[in-house]
């Protein structure tokens, strides 16, 4: 009967996973570990997508608005009243937005029916007529085709499941103030009781992760709001001089879809060239397209690169891929959101991964990443000083 012969070195069984095999395999179990971690991270926030979302629009709100707080500390308001008077003038500006936006709808809807039947005989001459000739034939059957679609069953529960999404928006908008108002009002607090189990290096890195994570979404939205205005201004003035119905709800679409990066104002502007081909022909319509992709050269290569800075610090491909990975998660609010907390996931990268110290960035305390917790509660401070 054959023995199994060990083979030792220096009278030690050598290890087996020593060798080159053995790390290859050692690094694919880690790596094979992490990547589980991460996708049942990913499914289980997608559960509770309904409570993430606020919380992570609040916390990019109030990295934006807080510098206005601070502005009004420093001019001797309390915090309670600079909190209230910040967090009131926001709603007040989205409140306002949503008026103008339905009362321009309301005011201009009867004149874009009726240019739009006009629009729509101009293009269906065109297309008769124009330089490739469309047979009149496949043109009746594809008007019948909308006509079918738009009276279907499909359509109908599309409609109720419509419904459904207004109320969970509704929910989560409600949910998102009460998070916002706490933020801006409790933001230091709420960290410092977070870093209350962490002391030494690791604390440090913590506030600086924090402190970075507010300064690169402030610096994100505030500069986003600067180019997607200038956008506004520009696409908006030719809708207007070129008579373009409903040109103030497009310019508003168009500052609200330059947030979304590469994809946002250019969809908004298709849009606004979609409008006016149906209520003022193709001529208008090719005049909005050069004004859209004009505004879009002049962003893409002025605009970003002196507005944003080094905000981001993300290659082109970077966010290509957050967004295509943000839809596909979340849909168009992934869309809005995966492009700032990339840039944050990257900001907290570079932090662990630099040994040396660096000091905060400037105006870090006043982004509500106060390093002393007694600025924030002297609760947290009396907790921390026993701890100590």
């Amino acid at each position: 009967m054959a023995r199994s012969v060990d083979i030792t070195v220096d009278g030690k069984r050598p290890d087996p996973w020593a060798d080159g095999l053995g790390r290859v395999g050692v690094r694919s179990a880690q790596i094979l570990l992490v990547l589980t971690v991460v996708v049942v991270s990913v499914f289980a926030l997608l559960q509770i997508r309904f409570l993430v979302i606020p919380v992570l629009i609040a916390l990019i709100l109030a990295a934006a608005i807080m510098p206005f707080v601070n502005l009004l500390k420093r001019r001797g308001l309390p915090a309670s009243a600079a909190t209230a008077v910040a967090f009131v003038a926001l709603l007040a500006v989205l409140a306002g937005v949503t008026t103008v936006i339905v009362a321009s709808i309301r005011s201009q809807w009867g004149d874009l029916a009726s240019q739009a039947s006009s629009g729509l005989d101009e293009l269906q001459s065109f297309l008769l007529n124009g330089p490739i000739p469309v047979d009149g034939e496949q043109i009746e059957q594809a008007r019948a085709a909308i006509v079918e679609f738009a009276a279907s069953s499909q359509v109908r529960s599309g409609a109720i499941t419509g419904l459904s999404v207004i109320t969970e928006f509704l929910a989560g908008a409600s949910l998102m103030v009460v998070i916002l108002f706490f933020f801006l009002k409790d933001g230091a607090a709420i960290w410092n009781f977070f870093l209350r189990p962490y002391t030494g290096a690791r604390e440090a890195k913590l506030r600086r992760s924090g402190a970075r994570t507010i300064q690169v979404l402030g610096d994100y939205v505030r500069g986003t709001a600067i180019v997607a205005l200038v956008d506004t201004v520009a696409i908006g003035t030719a809708l207007l001089v070129l008579g373009v119905p409903l040109a103030i709800p497009l310019a508003i679409i168009v500052f609200i879809g330059a947030f979304v990066p590469i994809v946002g104002a250019t969809v908004a502007g298709i849009l606004a060239a979609l409008v006016a081909l149906v209520a003022n022909g193709p001529v208008v319509a090719l005049i909005v397209v050069i004004v859209v992709i004009a505004v879009n050269q002049l962003e893409g290569n002025l605009l970003q690169p002196v507005v944003m800075g080094k905000s981001l610090q993300l290659h082109a491909l970077v966010i290509l891929l957050a967004l295509t990975a943000g839809t596909i998660l979340a849909g168009i609010i992934g869309a809005v959101l995966s492009v700032p907390l990339a840039a944050v996931i990257w900001a907290i990268a570079q932090v662990w991964t630099t040994d040396a110290a660096e000091p905060e960035p400037a105006g870090s305390a006043e982004a509500g990443e106060s390093a002393d917790p007694a600025d924030a509660s002297p609760d947290l401070a009396a907790a921390d000083a026993s701890r100590s």
